[in-house]
């Protein structure tokens, strides 16, 4: 019998090729993840960008797993919010719609190709110039336009038809002046030329070099906050992974500053003692514990200030017992009475496991010249800047809600997850580890199973369920909003699965265009 090679989960089925060919050629799991990486940019454009940040939980089945953290630094110093180029956009879900801020003030330092680099120096076995031969080859032949993509550039629209560069990379030869529709075919040769130069240059031509450079100047004259000791100063930090038990399986996700991972283990930890996997999946009281979890959860982030003050100590604080305490009791109670993100999940045969999640934001409109990378607003984003626009704290890694995550159970199982999805990645990802651990479902219908989030106070649902149940949660949230179908505004969670016996799964998430490659 032909032993697997490895398996990819990710949001195209471009990206999720290029890792597996990557994999077919004798790569591990993270010479596949930066392989994905790169497709990502081209595949996936409004969600992935060498622009953005992201993060990278590695596992190597040796030592202790590793989190890169590889995301946006704000700025070393202010200027007058008068003087730069920042200004709203309206994204439409048609259930829900979200405020974006773009253009040059909102861009903050980018940490992707940094970290990228690292990671090859640290983890992978195969050169440069091979792994990005996937997503060169994919730019040059062009990508059709499927119907998931055409519905996420009208999302963000006002964004790709901000600035004549930005629409360039979402548009045909044949027309230029609009966005791409179902089946057209729209090439980045721009964007395949600069993955091979930077595989044969290096870092440096971006951080020092004359790309850096174009950023920086069109900064100075057009409103940016970005300086050359930004670029210059920006590093990649390693952090040991935020551990956590969850009845037998050990958790690791991602650790502060970020909150994402703190949220996440603070809701099981709420959860772990109302026995989950008494109730019947998608039942009213699954339902109801989930989302007071998540009310709790919003409870905290605001009672101590997270995304201003989480650090080591913080965290800690609030997942020890004591802390713990009076948050059970308060969902004990209630239950008896009542944004542009990627994930890329990869597992080999050698039981190495790599979760990265990746963002840009939703983009900020501007395009580096001659690159096809559009740099990301991510001090325009609403859920990382909570306590208002400009009132960012300087030199400082933006805190963020991505958490990639892995799973160890008992049993020797072994999981890497983590979504997209701004403010609804860490319900995303908490409900797919809930179906896995307290249901046991399979790989396939934990990442399937109809979510909720709860926003402020609305109860956002994807369950079509029955009306004696819609009027018990009627009396427990104040607003409840049913949504017809599976949406990209419930995440992404695309998820790899090593089983006890070494066999290899794998789900990509329907909701953000998720494709599963087995090799």
């Amino acid at each position: 019998m032909k032993k697997c090679k490895g398996v990819v989960a990710a949001g195209h089925e471009i990206t999720a090729r290029a890792a597996a060919e990557i994999l077919t050629a004798g790569g591990n799991a993270f010479d596949a993840a930066l392989a994905a990486l790169f497709a990502s940019c081209v595949a996936e454009p409004v969600l992935a960008s060498l622009g953005g940040g992201g993060f990278l939980l590695a596992g190597t089945g040796g030592p202790e797993p590793t989190l890169y953290d590889f995301f946006a630094q704000s700025p070393l110093r202010k200027r007058d919010s008068g003087e730069t180029d920042f200004f709203p956009i309206v994204a439409d879900f048609g259930t829900a719609q979200q405020e974006f801020h773009i253009g040059m003030g909102s861009i903050a330092t980018p940490g992707v190709i940094k970290g990228l680099f690292l990671i090859h120096q640290e983890l992978c076995t195969m050169p440069m110039q091979a792994i990005v031969q996937p997503a060169c080859e994919a730019a040059r032949s062009g990508i059709c336009i499927n119907d998931l993509q055409r519905y996420i550039s009208e999302l963000v629209s006002p964004i790709l038809e901000s600035t004549p560069e930005a629409r360039a990379l979402h548009a045909t030869r044949e027309a230029p002046d609009r966005l791409a529709r179902c089946g057209e075919r729209v090439y980045q040769t721009a964007m395949a030329d600069c993955f091979e130069l930077l595989a044969a240059e290096g870092e440096e031509i971006f951080y020092h070099g004359e790309m850096g450079s174009a950023l920086i100047e069109n900064c100075l004259q057009h409103g940016g906050y970005l300086r050359r000791r930004d670029l210059a100063g920006y590093r990649v930090e390693k952090r040991r992974p935020l551990a956590l038990r969850y009845h037998d399986a050990q958790l690791l996700t991602n650790p502060a500053p970020s909150v994402g991972g703190t949220l996440i283990a603070f809701a099981l930890a709420l959860l772990e003692q109302e026995y989950l996997g008494r109730e019947q999946p998608g039942s009213f009281m699954h339902l109801l514990k989930i989302a007071r979890a998540q009310e709790l959860t919003q409870q905290l982030r605001h009672d101590k200030s997270i995304d201003r003050n989480l650090d080591h100590e913080t965290s800690r604080q609030v997942l020890t017992e004591a802390y713990l305490k009076s948050y059970r009791k308060s969902l004990s109670r209630h239950v008896n009475c009542y944004r542009g993100t990627t994930q890329i999940s990869v597992a080999d045969a050698n039981g190495n496991l790599a979760s990265m999640t990746l963002s840009n934001g939703e983009g900020s409109g501007y395009v580096l010249p001659g690159t096809g990378i559009m740099l990301n607003n991510m001090l325009g984003e609403e859920d990382i800047n909570p306590y208002g626009f400009h009132l960012w704290p300087e030199n400082r890694r933006i805190a963020s809600m991505m958490a990639p995550t892995l799973m160890l159970s008992g049993n020797g199982m072994s999981v890497a997850t983590g979504s997209g999805g701004s403010n609804r990645i860490r319900s995303a990802i908490l409900q797919v580890l809930v179906n896995l651990i307290d249901f046991g479902m399979d790989v396939d219908r934990a990442v399937e199973f109809p979510r909720l989030h709860l926003e402020q106070e609305t109860l956002n649902l994807e369950h079509q369920i029955a009306l004696c149940d819609h009027e018990k949660l009627n009396g427990c949230f104040s607003e409840i909003k049913l949504w017809p179908d599976k949406n990209l505004f419930f995440g992404g969670a695309h998820t790899v699965m090593r089983s006890a016996s070494g066999e290899l799964f794998g789900k990509g998430d329907s909701r953000r265009g998720g494709a599963c490659i087995k090799v």
